[in-house]
């Protein structure tokens, strides 16, 4: 099983750029489609990014063109670049391995707070 710790959150600027970092454990991390989500509470949970064992990418509509999922999987780490951010990016940020694309498999890590403000 997989299991997360993220980094990298904080308070940003409209328009600015943050890099989140997700550290895996687990030995099978490289075969596991790995997913970004974000939480408040007036969405709940979204699911904002994925990205396949081979590197094929998928991005929420409310992401794309801003945001990059990345992944090295020679470190077990997962990556979320975000770019020309908007105040409704606002939320706590987590990562998680995927089953069928879409359903987190592993445990919740502590996730990392994004704030969007001017």
């Amino acid at each position: 099983q997989v299991q997360v710790v993220e980094s990298g959150g904080g308070l940003v600027q409209p328009g600015g750029s943050l890099r989140l970092s997700c550290a895996a454990s687990g030995s099978m991390f490289s075969i596991y489609t790995m997913g970004w989500f974000r939480h408040t509470p007036e969405k709940q949970r979204e699911l904002v990014a994925t990205i396949r064992s081979g590197g094929s990418t998928n991005y929420a509509d409310s992401v794309k063109g801003r945001f990059t999922i990345s992944r090295d999987n020679a470190k077990n780490m997962v990556y979320l670049q975000m770019n020309s951010l908007k105040p409704e990016d606002t939320a706590v940020y987590y990562c998680n391995a995927l089953w069928s694309e879409t359903i987190p498999l592993g445990s919740w890590g502590p996730g990392t707070q994004v704030t969007v403000s001017s």
